[in-house]
């Protein structure tokens, strides 16, 4: 949270003079390095938290949403070493501080032997494929959010964006990754349930979801390359397959009743 309010002060401070500037690109070096000695200790955190338990450490929904933060931190430091779009950082961290808010403070549960259905080593592979293809979304959902802003040349936050191609053309890149990453994750879940209950698909509530979020995001890769769907009509999709990834990550996991649950919840 700190890094993203040092990012915020850069933000702001970039509309003013080059000695303001100088200012603004310290807090910005600032607020990258507590980034990254965030990111450094919360994959501590989540090692001995494997440790201690003698497992992965994702093993319920509060590890899980920890380990979605820490992979978008890190998907994040990527693209801000790729693209330089560290001026960025305010929008994305805030919704990833917030996430893991809501799993430390509503979501916490002890460390604790993983769930008899859980016992395999599918889950090393399955559901590790199904973080990072969640925290790769986020990131995506939110740069086509700041695409769709910055085409709005009226509004005050569009101005310190930047180019809506540049934003347009980075979360179609993510995207591309984030939906191979899903990919494999519906296909490894498929063999998993094969082998656990004796069916490779059987439409319970998060094998449907996923589904949909696999749809929503084959059409948009499909219309960020179609003609008259580029720019703002893919950007809208890839933001409702974002928040389709929200709805399975939180409604279906604590609210519907199905065969994919998560221990401590």
């Amino acid at each position: 949270m700190g890094a993203a309010l040092l990012c915020a002060a850069e933000h702001s401070f970039s509309r003013y003079g080059s000695q303001r500037g100088g200012i603004a690109n310290m807090c910005g070096r600032l607020g990258l390095a507590l980034t990254v000695l965030g990111a450094l200790l919360h994959t501590g955190s989540l090692v001995l938290r494997g440790i201690a338990g003698g497992r992965v450490p994702w093993g319920n929904m509060y590890e899980y949403l920890s380990a979605v933060g820490l992979l978008a931190v890190i998907g994040w430091l990527y693209v801000v070493w790729k693209h330089r779009v560290r001026r960025l950082s305010v929008f994305v961290l805030l919704p990833v501080a917030l996430l893991l808010f809501l799993a430390g403070n509503q979501l916490y549960t002890e460390v604790g032997p993983l769930q008899p259905a859980l016992r395999s080593y599918w889950i090393a592979i399955h559901v590790a494929a199904a973080i990072m293809a969640s925290s790769v979304f986020l990131l995506s959902g939110v740069l086509s959010g700041l695409h769709l802003l910055s085409t709005k040349p009226r509004r005050p936050v569009s101005a310190r964006l930047p180019p809506a191609d540049h934003l347009d053309r980075v979360a179609y890149r993510t995207g591309v990754f984030g939906f191979a990453t899903l990919t494999f994750a519906i296909v490894t879940g498929a063999v998993w349930a094969e082998q656990a209950w004796g069916r490779y698909w059987g439409w319970d509530p998060k094998e449907t979801f996923a589904f949909v979020s696999w749809i929503c995001y084959a059409a948009y890769l499909h219309a960020r390359s179609t003609a008259g769907w580029r720019g703002r009509n893919a950007a809208w999709i890839n933001v409702a397959g974002m928040v389709a990834v929200l709805f399975n990550l939180f409604f279906v996991n604590l609210v519907a009743v199905g065969l994919h649950s998560y221990a401590g919840v």
